[in-house]
């Protein structure tokens, strides 16, 4: 029987657990599989067969005390308040699932301190590569502990800073998009969703892991490109004194976001992994507005596209007439085919791929030699000696 591979899906967005079910769905059937997330519901309608373990739902948990709440974190370490129930509970059914299910490989989708538990807990794990300001030695305490990195995005999205030590041992998969359905052409995309088919339409786009798209921005980008049409996928954040235009349509959650995406002149999107793959998946021209998150993921990950002239970006959202035109014009000259060359049809498979030759590679051979005794305080003598 093949070694089985659990994953750890976190369940602030959609991205982790979509990301999850693409890879999922191109291992072998014979794999074993299981889910650990405290986001289950992300998984209904999955059509592989896999376990799913509910996880108990630590965040905004509250620490029980003034004093335990004093103690700092750990530089090693990223949120580890101290005194949670939710927090114990979560560890144990972890350990207790990569025993019961005597799992061969860990992939964590993301948690440094998840990464650290599974080596601790003499587990091998996989951790997914994210972009972002992350040399600090929680991250590459983690990224060590790790037997290896799996990065959802071409190569060349790299980072220069990051050490070649981990470069090393990070399979890159090329740009990794959950979407599957075809891709019509714009004609074909207008006339299936209704969509005048000579003025120039903008699409605003964000995923769900954030606060939205902010709207006030928006409204003066109407206002500067009267004669285009703007139409926002997602969520959107108001502020609550913007004014209304009629070429500005908030549409939120849409059927097919390929459809509007394929629609679309010009595509206005944050930085988030699987929000950009869609964009070049269709091969659109790209300004890239990169969220707040953690260790600056998304604005590290916008530097990279601007670099290799996949899209453009400004400082901040315009706030004036002439700097959205200004932003459009740029946008306008863009070449499509940098952006659309980073999406790899294959990703989810070459994930898959790697996954399990790694899983099989490291257990390989496993039942044949006995298994080593350890010696309280000493260590194991070598089977080569």
């Amino acid at each position: 029987m093949k070694k089985p591979i659990a994953f750890f899906v976190h369940h602030q967005g959609r991205g982790h657990a979509n990301r999850t079910m693409a890879v999922a769905a191109e291992f072998a059937k014979d794999r074993p599989v299981s889910v650990l997330t405290a986001g289950p519901s992300l998984f209904d309608g999955f059509s592989r067969d896999i376990e799913i373990v509910p996880l108990p739902n630590m965040i905004g948990a509250s620490v029980p005390t003034p004093r335990l709440y004093a103690e700092p974190t750990p530089q090693v370490m990223h949120c580890v308040p101290l005194g949670l129930a939710e927090m114990r509970r979560t560890m144990r059914r972890i350990l207790d699932h990569l025993d019961e299910r005597d799992v061969g490989l860990f992939m964590v989708d993301v948690s440094a301190e998840i990464a650290l538990l599974a080596r601790i807990a003499s587990v091998p794990a996989v951790q997914i590569r994210m972009h972002g300001d992350r040399s600090d030695i929680g991250h590459v305490g983690a990224y060590e502990a790790c037997v290896g990195m799996l990065a959802p995005f071409d190569e060349r999205m790299e980072q220069d800073d990051y050490p070649a030590a981990l470069r090393a041992k990070t399979f890159y998969s090329g740009g990794l998009c959950t979407s599957v359905e075809g891709v019509p052409d714009r004609a074909e995309a207008r006339a299936k969703l209704g969509l005048d088919a000579e003025r120039e339409i903008v699409v605003a786009i964000t995923g769900g892991g954030g606060s939205g798209t902010p709207y006030a921005p928006l409204t003066v980008a109407a206002r500067a490109a009267p004669d285009t049409l703007w139409l926002t996928l997602g969520p959107t954040h108001r502020e609550g004194h913007e004014t209304d235009f009629a070429n500005l349509r908030e549409l939120g959650w849409v059927p097919s976001v390929t459809d509007y995406l394929a629609a679309a002149d010009i595509v206005v999107a944050s930085a988030g992994d699987n929000t950009i793959h869609e964009v070049a998946r269709v091969g659109g021209r790209l300004i890239v507005m990169p969220e707040w998150r953690y260790f600056g993921e998304q604005t590290r990950k916008a530097e990279a596209l601007v670099r290799l002239g996949a899209a453009v970006q400004a400082p901040i959202w315009p706030g004036d007439l002439q700097g959205w035109r200004d932003l459009l014009d740029r946008a306008r000259g863009l070449d499509p085919a940098p952006l659309r060359s980073l999406y790899a049809p294959d990703a989810a498979a070459r994930a898959a791929g790697w996954l399990e030759g790694l899983t099989d590679e490291l257990w390989h051979g496993a039942a044949e030699p006995a298994p080593l005794t350890v010696v309280a305080g000493r260590m194991p003598a070598s089977r080569t000696a």
